[in-house]
């Protein structure tokens, strides 16, 4: 599997290409009305004890505020998503926000990477017509396997160029992905957030 990070995923978001995206996904023209609307015309204002300023326009791409943008950001991917999942290659694609995570499922390491660097390329390919950029130092490469030692699991490969580390351990979606496949790193880190968690019990207990 490899992981991929973009950056400001919500701050690069090119309105045209959202509203033709959708359109392109047969959304209704009352609702693009809608999402035309709410993309413009932002504005804020700081507040300071009692002190209020006067509104300021502000020009950003999609608000992280609204439980709306989550919706509209996966339409932004689309394109994405046909990129990275592909049957016939077996391989499957995730998207939360700026992580993307491309799952190739074959037996064979040497090819899963030449497949991974392929499509990669047509990642890169993607971010150049969305206003969308990659973060190379966060990018992270795993090999799941129960029989590891019939496999080479020091293969890593080379994005752009860049050598990707290879992890035995990768965090997806808060959980802890072992390359083995065994939940011994997850319940630690559960366990380890727990007992964080009680203290903080304890010492807001005491202070009643």
């Amino acid at each position: 599997m490899l992981s991929l990070n973009k950056k400001n995923a919500f701050n690069n978001v090119m309105h045209s290409k959202l509203l033709h995206n959708m359109k392109k996904k047969k959304v209704s023209r009352l609702l693009l009305k809608f999402v035309k609307n709410f993309l413009k015309d932002w504005c804020i204002t700081i507040t300071i004890n009692d002190y209020t300023t006067m509104k300021y326009n502000v020009n950003i791409n999609i608000s992280q505020d609204s439980l709306l943008s989550s919706i509209l950001y996966l339409f932004y991917n689309v394109n994405l998503l046909k990129v990275c999942d592909d049957i016939k290659l077996k391989t499957n694609f995730t998207n939360f926000m700026n992580d993307v995570n491309i799952l190739i499922y074959k037996e064979f390491i040497k090819h899963n990477c030449k497949v991974l660097n392929e499509i990669y390329d047509k990642c890169e390919q993607w971010s150049k017509t969305h206003d969308i950029k990659f973060l190379m130092t966060k990018h992270k490469l795993i090999h799941f396997t129960k029989t590891f030692k019939w496999f080479n699991m020091k293969v890593d490969v080379k994005l752009m160029k860049h050598q990707i580390n290879l992890k035995s351990n990768i965090r997806v979606l808060r959980v802890q992905l072992n390359f083995k496949l065994k939940w011994v790193i997850h319940m630690h880190h559960v366990k380890a957030k727990l007992v964080i968690k009680q203290k903080i019990m304890q010492t807001i207990i005491k202070s009643i």
